[in-house]
């Protein structure tokens, strides 16, 4: 025992990483690399043993509580750009952070991907007969990217994409505003999960309810260069630009109407207690809107003392404990 805590300490005195941008893509490449793991593993099952998609929107809902827990206190589990956009739009996250979040997040998938087609290798070639196909009875590159029904137009899917992330972030937003009915601490991320399976069980007839450009576009690569060829970007009369598109659309409509219908019309007495509680209509004052650094980076050069815990992240999906100053009026 002693010789394992002594290990323990050793590697974590050798690798430990102090810059607080690099724990967060970390951490978010983590999260992000399990929903897409979980989800296209369960999307196999499905396929080979003739299961239903609910099952897999169950997983894929039990992975996002899952990264949730994972990266919740550190880089707030984004894990999907969409949501980073609408916390951008929120000012609840720094717009230079942005393409980094959204670039890890597209890789963790693509590592996913990657992940999954190792680990069920057999499978897919066995299901597939030997051939990697886009369409038809037999295709496979649904395990890993969302494509439209026969029947679904480019028009109908996009709106299907604005509708469905809109929602998500709109409750969400709902579930963050510590004004509102307060989720119960630390059970945020079983409340989104419910919130996820909800969405897609009720609307991934059309194209499989991607949501999440990141959790689209990373395996829709991975399979392009692992032998799916380009017609990973063809089917659907050129689908794949949808899911990376429409989300970010649908995170702003739902982000600006829980604005409109709900947070712009509480009482500005409160505004006192809100200062203390934070709400997902205030401003993270805990980052500088210049640089992005926590003040204690900005005194030590880019890095946090040992044993200075990092805030929980004002964008995450874990109710913010960090002082917090209300939007200027416009």
């Amino acid at each position: 025992l002693m010789g394992t805590t002594s290990f323990l300490s050793r590697a974590r005195a050798l690798l430990r990483i102090r810059n607080q941008l690099v724990r967060e893509c970390l951490a978010e490449l983590l999260s992000t690399f399990i929903i897409t793991l979980s989800g296209a593993a369960q999307k196999i099952t499905s396929f080979e043993m003739k299961g239903n998609l609910l099952t897999s929107y169950l997983a894929g809902a039990l992975a996002v509580m899952a990264g949730i827990y994972i990266a919740g206190g550190i880089s707030g589990a984004h894990m999907n750009p969409a949501f980073s956009f609408a916390m951008c739009l929120m000012e609840q996250f720094p717009w230079w952070k942005f393409p980094i979040f959204m670039f890890v997040q597209t890789l963790a998938s693509f590592l996913s991907a990657g992940a999954v087609y190792i680990l069920y290798y057999d499978a897919i070639w066995h299901y597939s007969n030997g051939t990697l196909t886009v369409s038809g009875p037999r295709e496979t590159a649904s395990i890993f990217a969302t494509y439209p029904a026969d029947y679904v137009s480019i028009a109908n899917g996009f709106l299907d994409q604005v509708i469905g992330t809109g929602v998500l972030i709109l409750v969400i937003m709902g579930i963050m505003d510590t004004r509102n009915k307060a989720v119960p601490k630390g059970l945020e991320p079983v409340v989104v999960a419910l919130l996820v399976l909800s969405i897609e069980s009720s609307m991934g007839s059309n194209c499989g309810c991607p949501l999440n450009p990141a959790r689209d576009i990373g395996p829709r690569l991975f399979t392009y260069v692992a032998g799916w060829g380009p017609e990973v970007f063809s089917r659907g009369n050129g689908w794949w630009w949808v899911p990376l598109v429409a989300p970010l659309l649908g995170a702003a409509v739902g982000a600006f109407l829980y604005q409109l219908f709900v947070a712009f019309h509480y009482p500005e007495e409160d505004s006192d207690v809100l200062t203390e509680q934070g709400s997902i209509v205030l401003v993270n004052t805990t980052i500088d809107p210049d640089i992005g650094m926590l003040p204690k980076e900005k005194d030590t050069g880019g890095t946090v003392p040992a044993g200075y815990p990092p805030p929980p992240c004002a964008s995450s999906t874990v109710s913010p404990t960090v002082p917090n100053t209300p939007l200027k009026k416009s």
